[in-house]
C-alpha cells in the first residue's frame, strides 16, 4: 500500500494530522485513525505510521533516544487543492445552503479565488421529482444566523433559549440542548434534535424546524449531565423496526440503500432469489415521512411487519388506486 496511491486521500489526510502533533503518542495515533479513517484501518494503519524493527513501515516518524516519537520532516505538511476539488468547491458555492456555514467575506473571498474554476455542475443540471416546493429559505439574513447559532451550540452543547411556532401555529419559548442538526431533502429543510428542560432539568426530547424559528439566544449555560445523541434516540426509538423485502430490480436494492443511508438498519440477502430483507429502526414521531419514503419505491418492495403499518400502506395504496379510477371514470 502506498500513502501516495491517490493524492491526498484518507491516508494522507490521517498522516497529515499526525505529523501536525507537537507532541506523537501511540494513542494519538490510534485516535486520530479511529475519527479519520476506515472502520478496518485502526487494523493495518498504526503499524504503518508507528516505525517497525523490519522496516516495513512508512518512513514518516522514527523514535529517539529516550523512545518517544518524532516526526522526520521538518515541516508540517503543505495543504493545497487539486484541480478537481477546485471544481467541486466551486459547484459547492453555488448551493444557498453553503451560506449556513461560511461568512459573506468568506464566500466573497472564496468565489473570487475560484472566479477562472470550471464547476463540475449547476443548479440546474438537477431536478427533484418528489421534492416540496415550500422549503427553507437557506438566503434568509436571520434564517442564516439562527443556524449559525444553533451549529456552534451543538458543537459545545450550549443551552439555548429559542422561541419557535409549533405545526399549529403556536408560539412557545423556553430552554433546549441542541443535539444534532439534520437536513430533510425531501421537505428541503433543516429540523434540529434537541432536549427541552424545565427547571433545569430534561423534560423531553423534541425535533424543531429551523424554519419556524422566530428567535435563538446564547445563555453560556450547559447542562450537568454530559447528554449523548444515542441516547436521545434511544427515547425516540421505534418499539419494533418496520421489515421490507426488496427486489433486486431497476436496481432497486442500491436505490433503497441510498435512500435509507442514514436508517439504522439490518439486512439479511438471499443470492438465490435476488431479494434483500430489510429491517428499519426509526424515529416513531417520523412514522409517516417513513411510509411515504418506503411507497416511493412502488411494486420493488414489500411491506412485510408490523401489521399496523402494513395497514396503513395497503390503505394508502387503496386510496391512491380510487383516486386513479374516480379520475379515469371522469
Amino acid at each position: 500500500m502506498n500513502i501516495f496511491h491517490e493524492m491526498y486521500s484518507t491516508y494522507f489526510r490521517i498522516s497529515s494530522e499526525v505529523l501536525k502533533l507537537p507532541n506523537i503518542t501511540e494513542k494519538n495515533i490510534h485516535q486520530i485513525i479511529d475519527k479519520y479513517g476506515f472502520r478496518d484501518s485502526v487494523l493495518f494503519l498504526p503499524q504503518k505510521l508507528i516505525p517497525q524493527n523490519d522496516g516495513s513501515d512508512w518512513g514518516l516518524l522514527k523514535r529517539n533516544s529516550d523512545g518517544k516519537l518524532v516526526s522526520v520532516i521538518k515541516n508540517k505538511p503543505v495543504e493545497i487543492l487539486t484541480e478537481i476539488q477546485k471544481r467541486w468547491l466551486k459547484s459547492k458555492l453555488d448551493d444557498p445552503k453553503i451560506k449556513l456555514f461560511l461568512e459573506n467575506d468568506t464566500l466573497v473571498s472564496l468565489k473570487k479565488h475560484l472566479e477562472n474554476v470550471k464547476p463540475f455542475y449547476s443548479r440546474e443540471h438537477f431536478r427533484y421529482t418528489d421534492q416540496f416546493n415550500d422549503g427553507d429559505n437557506f438566503s434568509d439574513e436571520l434564517y442564516q444566523k439562527n443556524f449559525r447559532k444553533i451549529l456552534m451550540a451543538v458543537k459545545s452543547q450550549e443551552i439555548l433559549e429559542i422561541t419557535f411556532f409549533s405545526g399549529n401555529g403556536k408560539k412557545i419559548s423556553g430552554k433546549y440542548i441542541p443535539l444534532k442538526i439534520q437536513y430533510s431533502a425531501k421537505n428541503d429543510r433543516f429540523r434540529l434534535f434537541c432536549f427541552s428542560l424545565k427547571d433545569g432539568e430534561i423534560f423531553h426530547s423534541g425535533v424543531i424546524n429551523i424554519g419556524r424559528i422566530e428567535q435563538v439566544c446564547n445563555t453560556s449555560e450547559h447542562h450537568e449531565k454530559n447528554i449523548s445523541t444515542n441516547e436521545y434516540f434511544q427515547k425516540r426509538k421505534c418499539r419494533e423496526p418496520v421489515t421490507v423485502c426488496i427486489s433486486d430490480e431497476r436496481n432497486a436494492t442500491e436505490r433503497f440503500f441510498m435512500e435509507f443511508a442514514p436508517y439504522e438498519k439490518s439486512t439479511l440477502s438471499d443470492s438465490d432469489n435476488g431479494k434483500c430483507v430489510v429491517k428499519i429502526w426509526y424515529d416513531y414521531q417520523e412514522e409517516t415521512e417513513l411510509l411515504i419514503r418506503l411507497l416511493s419505491f412502488g411494486p420493488v418492495i414489500e411491506i412485510l411487519s408490523p401489521p399496523e403499518f402494513r395497514r396503513q400502506a395497503k390503505k394508502r395504496i387503496t386510496r391512491q388506486y380510487d383516486l386513479l379510477n374516480k379520475n379515469r371514470r371522469q
